[in-house]
């Protein structure tokens, strides 16, 4: 009797102790939440810039009198620049910390937003694009990893997303005030977010997972502490933390080179392939120039802003919201099928346009099109590479890896954000059937290529891509 009543009382404590790690496992606290918030200042100050190209065209082009080469080259120079801030993000983000990151991006930025809004010629407004862009470079890297790394695993995708729905926010807010806002007044408004973030990111925590590849380990539990609650017990989370790092340092010091082992090959293929996918399925070139597409189809550009405007941000909502409902791979899928859909009934638009058919439904169709294009990228593509790149790279090679992932991200962006005034010139129609393609092939490559993660701590996601080959 009294060895089944040890029996009953030794089951109800474990099941007591496994409530407990699940109830603190769940757990959402104000601190992670007001780190997500502090963090995505950044990402809303990428969304105004992005913006920014699109409304401040007409304006830039009759007061400096630039040409469409020009100013085709202002527009491209955000993502040249970041890919320089790619450069350096992982390396910066490791040396200084994230946080020291976001501050040092800031710099950049806010120096980019000044000599945009008093550029007297094409010399400074372009230093001021290519300096914002490497800001933005810094934040595409730093961003997501700091989310990922304090955020509990069971709505990880939710809060790394949340990059994505401010950038959505600052998208809109700029396709919106550009329409009645001086092009030099809209630059100085872009001050203000990149102020926010300096002040706020003294009151926020290091990201626990850097405090312990540093050996800080008293550190890392304090700052986990924090994110978790003072009531709840992170020693299972910190020592998973530390187990993973020291397997990880067991081997040589980690190089450039190291992150074409092959154990890590099915990481870089999917974390490349995805941010491939992002940039030359044509997202830079509708984003910055949506005005130019929208006057080419017949449909009036600050109609066709303020429309989409207004269903950004409810859409990039929902695919906060999916993400950890569906799960990666189907909101992937379901995302690349959307734009490859709305990409060929462009081509089908400009085609009808070109040979003077059906005139009076091509605006209709333009703007189907270019809604539906972004719409179905805001809510799958434009956050998820970033999501999946901040979830399966282990910590010692993060910053290898996640400088070439972002590098290709940018590079690729820039030649979308540079060719495309010219290659919508050239043949509209044709340049969304290439849009097609490469979706299309991205539907196979997410389908063949790229694992679920919702649910799984970043230790497993790692150890099992690192595995997948061995």
């Amino acid at each position: 009797m009294t060895m089944s009543e040890n029996q009953r009382n030794l089951e109800a404590g474990l099941l007591l102790n496994k409530n407990r790690n699940d109830i603190n496992e769940c757990r959402i606290t104000a601190v992670v939440l007001f780190s997500t918030f502090v963090s995505v200042c950044g990402s809303f100050c990428y969304g105004c810039a992005a913006g920014y190209s699109s409304v401040a065209q007409t304006g830039i082009t009759t007061d400096l009198g630039l040409s469409v080469a020009q100013y085709s080259m202002f527009g491209s120079l955000m993502t040249f620049g970041a890919m320089f801030g790619a450069i350096f993000s992982g390396k910066a983000s490791d040396l200084i910390g994230r946080k020291g990151t976001m501050w040092f991006a800031q710099l950049f930025c806010i120096a980019g937003w000044l000599a945009i809004a008093f550029a007297k010629d094409t010399i400074w407004l372009d230093a001021g694009r290519f300096s914002t862009g490497f800001a933005v470079g810094l934040f595409s890297y730093v961003i997501p990893v700091y989310i990922a790394e304090i955020t509990p695993k069971h709505v990880r995708g939710a809060f790394v997303f949340a990059n994505q729905l401010m950038q959505s926010c600052g998208l809109s807010l700029y396709y919106v005030i550009g329409n009645f806002v001086h092009w030099r007044n809209l630059a100085l408004i872009g001050l203000i977010p990149c102020a926010l973030q300096v002040l706020t990111l003294f009151f926020i925590p290091e990201s626990p997972r850097l405090l312990g590849k540093w050996g800080r380990e008293e550190e890392c539990k304090a700052s986990l502490q924090r994110l978790r609650g003072d009531e709840a017990d992170v020693s299972e989370e910190a020592y998973a933390i530390k187990e993973t790092i020291v397997l990880f340092d067991q081997g040589p010091k980690s190089r450039i080179m190291d992150v074409f082992q092959r154990r890590y090959a099915p990481a870089l293929v999917i974390g490349v392939g995805l941010m491939l996918l992002q940039q030359l399925s044509g997202s830079p070139g509708v984003i910055f120039y949506v005005g130019s597409i929208f006057n080419k189809g017949g449909f009036p550009s600050d109609i066709g802003s303020m429309i989409l405007a207004a269903i950004m941000i409810p859409k990039s909502l929902l695919g906060l919201i999916l993400v950890e409902k569906m799960g990666r791979r189907p909101l992937l899928l379901t995302s690349a099928s959307g734009m490859c859909l709305c990409s060929l009934l462009l081509a089908f638009s400009f085609s009808f346009r070109s040979y003077g058919m059906l005139d009076e439904l091509t605006p209709i169709l333009t703007f189907i099109g270019v809604v539906g294009f972004i719409s179905a990228f805001a809510v799958g593509m434009g956050g998820l590479p970033w999501v999946i790149m901040s979830e399966i790279f282990p910590m010692n090679v993060k910053v290898s890896a996640g400088t070439i992932v972002t590098l290709a991200n940018w590079f690729f962006s820039w030649i979308v954000a540079l060719a495309f005034n010219f290659m919508i010139e050239w043949n509209a129609s044709g340049t969304f059937l290439i849009f097609f393609s490469i979706c299309a092939a991205g539907i196979a490559f997410i389908y063949a290529m790229v694992p679920e993660t919702k649910g799984r701590t970043l230790e497993d996601i790692q150890a099992s891509l690192t595995d997948f080959l061995q």
